[in-house]
Parts: structure tokens; C-alpha cells; sequence
């Protein structure tokens, strides 16, 4: 039978999207080629001054939200994160890193790089903000980042000034819009019928790849 994909939507500044990779990364592990993963960004904290004015500015504000994350991160001993974080760095913005990353898938279907080059960028982002405290709300600190990866940045600069890059955000942000995913972390399987969201354990992630390598073609409605 074909792989089950798993769409799934995160933002590159949300840290239980940054907790979940290990994850990720263990279902690879399990299931191989009986999976695989769609990965979409998902403009959560798009506009971050006006996230923590709505959201935050009752709690203490900015300051109050990096307590927060901090404490969410002592829970988990597979992560690190830098003290800086949300305290002396603070992206305006996550739509920077996800539009390299969209310039990145572009660059994919060209050819210009390997497959899967977007989604270990999408996650060395995470590493370089959570770990490392660099703002990756910089086009600066992006660039930067893509001549680490050994990346043409300068293909990839033609791509967003072509606009190319832009479409294919365009087209991340509607396929979540029509998905109607709000939360970072989702996954999205078994076309669109079952969705888990947010801080969601290994072993419920597990349980639903199962049934449907298990069951696939059982129960698609009670009706």
C-alpha cells in the first residue's frame, strides 16, 4: 500500500512545534517508508507584537510569555533552551524564516536543491532561534543560516524577489486556511478525517498510524 501522509503545519517560533520534532523524528524512525511527512508553515506568531498585546499584555506582557516558555521547556529533557529567548530576542516575525523556507521548496521542484532541503532548514531554524537565541526574524541571520547549509543564497534571493517564494507562502497559508488549522503544532492524516493538535504524545500519534496501516480501508464513516 502507498505511505500514509501526514500534513504537518507548525510555526518556526512555536515551541511546542519545537518539542514535537523528536517526535517526528521517531516516527521516521518506526515506520519508514509507511509514512510520510507534508511539512507547512503556519503563520501563528506572524505578527509578534501584536500576538503578545492580545494574548499577553495582561499576564505581564513579553516577559511574562518567556517565563512561560521557559517553564514549558523544563518539562521536556530532549530539549535546550537559551535563557535569551523571548527575553533578549524576540522576532518581530516568523513569516521571514517561512518564506525562505517556501523560496527553498520552490528551489526543490527546480531542482536547484536536494529533496527535503526545506524541511531541515525549517528545523535547523528552530535550533538556531531556541538553542542558539539568534533572531531568525533577520533576513541577515537567514541568509547566514543558508551559507552554513552550503545553499545557493543567491538562487534563492532570485526566488523571492521573483516572487516565487511568496506564492508558494501564499499557498501554504490557504491550504491551512482550508484545513482549517489554527494551531501549531497540527497533523492532518487520513485525507483531512482525523487532525491531532498541539502538545499530543508519542504514543496517541503512533496508535492513529497504526489503525490506518492496520485498517485502511474500515470505518471512513459511520453513517
Amino acid at each position: 500500500m502507498p505511505p500514509i501522509t501526514i500534513h504537518h503545519f507548525s510555526d518556526v517560533l512555536c515551541i511546542w512545534a519545537y518539542i514535537a520534532e523528536a517526535r517526528m523524528d521517531e516516527l521516521k524512525a518506526n515506520f519508514g517508508e509507511q509514512i510520510e511527512f507534508d511539512f507547512h508553515t503556519l503563520a501563528i506568531f506572524g505578527n509578534v507584537p501584536g500576538k503578545m498585546k492580545t494574548s499577553w499584555e495582561a499576564k505581564g506582557g513579553i516577559a511574562a510569555y518567556a517565563q512561560h516558555v521557559q517553564e514549558v521547556a523544563a518539562r521536556f529533557e530532549h530539549i535546550h533552551l537559551h535563557p535569551d529567548v523571548w527575553n533578549t530576542v524576540t522576532p518581530l516575525s516568523s513569516l521571514p524564516g517561512h518564506l525562505y523556507v517556501a523560496a527553498l521548496k520552490v528551489a526543490e521542484q527546480s531542482q536547484t536543491v536536494t529533496p527535503q532541503t526545506a524541511d531541515a532548514f525549517l528545523s535547523r531554524l528552530r535550533t538556531a532561534f531556541f538553542q542558539e537565541a539568534q533572531d531568525i526574524g533577520q533576513t541577515a541571520v537567514l541568509r547566514s543560516l543558508l551559507t552554513e547549509f552550503q545553499l545557493p543564497v543567491d538562487a534563492i534571493d532570485a526566488l523571492i524577489a521573483s516572487g516565487a517564494a511568496y506564492a508558494q507562502l501564499a499557498e501554504e497559508m490557504q491550504l491551512a486556511k482550508d484545513q482549517d488549522v489554527r494551531s501549531s503544532p497540527t497533523l492532518v492524516f487520513n485525507e483531512g478525517r482525523q487532525r491531532l493538535t498541539g502538545n499530543v504524545g508519542y504514543r496517541i500519534i503512533e496508535a492513529n498510524i497504526r489503525e490506518l496501516l492496520e485498517r485502511p480501508a474500515v470505518g471512513h464513516s459511520w453513517c
